[in-house]
């Protein structure tokens, strides 16, 4: 814990793991913040990089959101170059827990109706959420070497949300975008409705 302390204190742009623990440095690229919003969009630009050479892990991180509808999930999708269609093909597959508040409701199940063979719409990364004023959503979406113009684009989520009917719901999925064209841009949505909460961008290397 001591080489942990030493290496962050006076740092604001990333916390850095213990080099002997072979972790890699943290940094924050980007925060978007919705506010009754229909998509975040993260786009490559000049000052506003998204996906680069610089990171070979790229991790969105998804703070409390909440949609203006119930009974919604948060999605997203990608893009290369200067293209705004979020249509790249995919193929993913999910499964999830839930709980309810009442202890009487659980249950570990996998479910074709997540799955997606070489699809172009977007991609669900959360069960459905509750808009009640204290419910919302929460979680992570993984890419790894996005930038890359040999691979396809493989990436990873989970989240947790309290749904509609006040279960919590845990909800892991991964896939891959089928082009080994540099991914440049990512978009979030919730189907036809608004949106709030938060969404940072941050990037990972080797510490050494």
């Amino acid at each position: 814990m001591t080489g942990i302390i030493a290496q962050n204190v006076g740092r604001t742009s990333g916390l850095i793991k213990a080099a002997s623990g072979g972790g890699g440095v943290w940094t924050k690229i980007k925060t978007l913040t919705a506010s009754a919003d229909s998509d975040l969009s993260f786009v490559d630009g000049t000052d506003d990089v998204v996906f680069d050479s610089t990171y070979p892990i790229y991790v969105f991180k998804f703070i409390n959101i909440k949609a203006s509808n119930r009974s919604q999930s948060l999605t997203f999708q990608v893009d290369t170059g200067t293209n705004t269609s979020y249509n790249i093909v995919v193929t993913s597959s999910g499964f999830e827990a839930y709980q309810n508040e009442a202890g009487d409701s659980t249950e570990l199940r996998y479910d074709t109706q997540y799955d997606i063979a070489q699809g172009t719409g977007f991609v669900q990364i959360s069960s459905e959420l509750q808009n009640d004023a204290d419910s919302s959503g929460s979680g992570e979406l993984v890419f790894y070497n996005p930038s890359s113009d040999t691979f396809v684009k493989h990436w990873t989520s989970t989240s947790n949300n309290m749904r509609f009917d006040s279960h919590c719901f845990q909800y892991h999925k991964a896939g891959y975008f089928n082009t080994t064209t540099a991914l440049t841009r990512v978009q979030f949505k919730i189907n036809a409705y608004t949106f709030d909460g938060t969404i940072k961008l941050y990037g990972i290397k080797d510490s050494a």
